[in-house]
């Protein structure tokens, strides 16, 4: 078990499950080229009818997506930037998420389609969004947003072998680098989040390039005595409900960390479930520490204003906390 980034881990992931499955497919912009790392020798060791370059049409990718599936295949849909969900959304919205329950559940959809999100890059706006929120309105699918290179190869293999349709949505920073197994059948559950700091004084919910950040919070505050359960969601779709409500039982007070913009962003919808079922263990407002309702600034100190940092959340637990670091 070696040290890994996340392209690296997902490149793993995705040459392991080609080679045990000949039905997965991998196809999409720069797919051959792999100008971001994770299709890295893919097209040269499975050959061009299995790693496929496509022209920049993302309706035409989301949709072949649902055809391939339909007709037996697993097919990875690679949308390069999550922005480009955008311009793919109406076979997304229409068909993929929608066939399933219109054919009575005779047709299985086992597709992945698979972009990376966020900023931190300085990419402008049109690279640069977090479009789950959006997905997680649809209905009749997953929704998966790793922080890391293990749960990246984890969650990535489980969403291949998944017969519904999976968002996987990657860290445009790369996530923390860490420990990924060798094991070819090392497979994260879809719907598990997974508490990377145990603490009584406050929840702290976060979801994909956050997690680094909070994890950051999370020790700095630790040198002040304030001691947080820090969850790390992993899956938008489904939500693992219960072990967020454990966590509220025990704290009382709970921070959502979400890149996503404010206006009903993610934060919103795990605010309203703690809310609804677990509003008699709160001690004080469910607070969340999200994106300004802007564009993502192309300039790098603007968009760093926008987009949470670790003194941002820090300031959000202390504030919740009514307390000063020492």
């Amino acid at each position: 078990m070696a040290k890994r980034r996340m392209m690296p881990a997902i490149n793993m992931a995705l040459d392991e499950e080609m080679s045990r499955d000949k039905k997965v497919i991998l196809y999409g912009e720069d797919a051959g080229i792999s100008l971001l790392g994770q299709t890295t020798g893919l097209q040269d060791k499975y050959g061009k009818d299995r790693v496929m370059d496509t022209p920049i049409c993302e309706n035409v990718m989301t949709g072949m997506a649902v055809g391939a599936a339909a007709a037996g295949y697993r097919p990875i849909c690679h949308l390069l930037y999550g922005n480009f969900i955008y311009t793919g959304f109406d076979s997304i919205a229409n068909q993929a998420a929608k066939l399933k329950y219109m054919t009575a559940g005779q047709v299985k959809l086992p597709i992945v389609y698979m972009a990376v999100i966020g900023g931190g890059r300085s990419a402008a706006a049109q690279h640069s969004d977090i479009p789950y929120s959006a997905l997680m309105n649809l209905g009749g699918i997953k929704i998966v947003v790793p922080s890391s290179a293990r749960t990246a190869k984890g969650l990535l293999k489980s969403a291949i072998r998944d017969d519904n349709p999976v968002f996987y949505l990657t860290a445009a920073g790369g996530g923390r680098p860490e420990e990924v197994p060798d094991d070819e059948d090392f497979c994260l559950p879809i719907g598990k989040a997974e508490v990377l700091r145990t603490g009584s004084d406050c929840t702290v919910i976060s979801i994909g390039a956050m997690t680094i950040k909070a994890l950051a919070a999370a020790d700095k505050l630790k040198e002040s005595n304030v001691n947080i359960d820090l969850i790390d969601l992993l899956s938008l779709l489904p939500i693992d409900e219960s072990s967020i409500i454990e966590s509220v039982k025990k704290t009382g007070r709970v921070v959502i960390v979400d890149e996503s913009r404010d206006v009903c962003s993610a934060a919103s919808h795990l605010s309203a479930i703690i809310s609804d079922k677990a509003f008699q263990y709160l001690k004080a407002p469910i607070k969340r520490v999200t994106v300004k309702d802007v564009a993502i600034p192309y300039a790098p100190i603007l968009e760093n204003n926008v987009i949470p940092d670790v003194p941002d959340i820090i300031n959000c637990i202390l504030q919740l906390l009514k307390r000063g670091i020492e």
